[in-house]
């Protein structure tokens, strides 16, 4: 399936850290690393990545605990899946392919981990492009009944476990068809082989693993961010959004102009999955992006 979505790549499996993280890679030229969201894997870029190829190594990876990367065990301050831990992995990954230094796009808990290997591999990340989030600290510190209601998986993931995971598994399917639909102003633009791909993955152990993100996200993430409060993304950054989604609730880019130094973005006409609804213009944002420091 990956193979057909992703024509010219080869997989690859590298083991980093102890455990086994899953990609795809293909092109050649300046190396771009591209990390996916919930609740789906790296297939969510198999519309985007072919037309980076062109100019760019481009290597699109399941996060730990979801796709196809392996899925460890958690503890009780949740710090296996802490975006730090979950940055150090994609960082190893592509050291161990060759890239000492590269660019980073990432959407929904990938920009999350994208942004938090920004601030702690800055020699690493020349440049960092984040589709559809605002950091997690504005998500909970700027809540209202409209906010939390539209966010509520960042209140029912992080409850205890296995509570999530016993409600989630009683119907994996719907609750994955639900959440796909409800994010997606036109759900029609999903390729049923790329659902088929997320459906495939979103079994027990991924399940229980992405809550894991989630409450590392409301509790070990926040922590790392208060302590480096003061810390700004130093490289070039690139800011994609959904312009009745994310940018009907926030005011995107002054947002992400406290957190980096050097911001640029654009609203994009569609829902959450913009990499799937608008391929054609993410795919032309992000070359102009990458264009512009092609040594990275």
């Amino acid at each position: 399936m990956t193979a057909k979505l992703f024509p010219g790549f080869t997989q690859v499996r590298v083991t980093v850290g102890g455990i086994t993280i899953n990609a795809v890679r293909g092109g050649v030229g300046p190396p771009v690393l591209m990390l996916h969201g919930y609740p789906q894997t790296h297939v969510m870029w198999h519309r985007v990545a072919p037309g980076l190829a062109s100019r760019h190594t481009v290597v699109c990876a399941d996060l730990r605990g979801y796709g196809d990367s392996d899925k460890p065990d958690s503890d009780p301050g949740h710090q296996p899946y802490a975006k730090r831990v979950m940055a150090r992995d994609q960082v190893e990954l592509m050291r161990a392919l060759g890239f000492d230094r590269f660019a980073v796009v990432g959407h929904d808990r990938g920009a999350r981990v994208a942004r938090r290997m920004a601030l702690d591999h800055p020699d690493t990340v020349g440049r960092l492009a984040v589709l559809d989030i605002v950091p997690t600290a504005t998500v909970y510190g700027t809540l209202d009944q409209v906010h939390a209601t539209t966010v509520w998986r960042y209140f029912f993931l992080v409850q205890p476990p296995d509570l999530p995971e016993r409600l989630i598994g009683a119907d994996p399917s719907y609750y994955l068809t639900h959440t796909l639909r409800e994010w997606c102003a036109t759900p029609d633009r999903l390729a049923a082989d790329a659902v088929a791909e997320y459906r495939r993955c979103f079994d027990p152990a991924t399940i229980r693993a992405t809550c894991e993100d989630y409450r590392a996200g409301a509790s070990v993430d926040l922590d790392h961010d208060a302590s480096d409060a003061d810390h700004r993304i130093a490289c070039p950054t690139l800011v994609l959004w959904s312009a009745t989604g994310l940018g009907a609730a926030y005011d995107v880019l002054p947002t992400w102009r406290q957190q980096a130094d050097n911001v640029r973005g654009k609203a994009l006409d569609c829902g959450h999955f913009l990499a799937e609804e608008r391929p054609e213009e993410v795919t032309a944002q992000l070359l102009a992006f990458l264009a512009a420091d092609e040594d990275t």
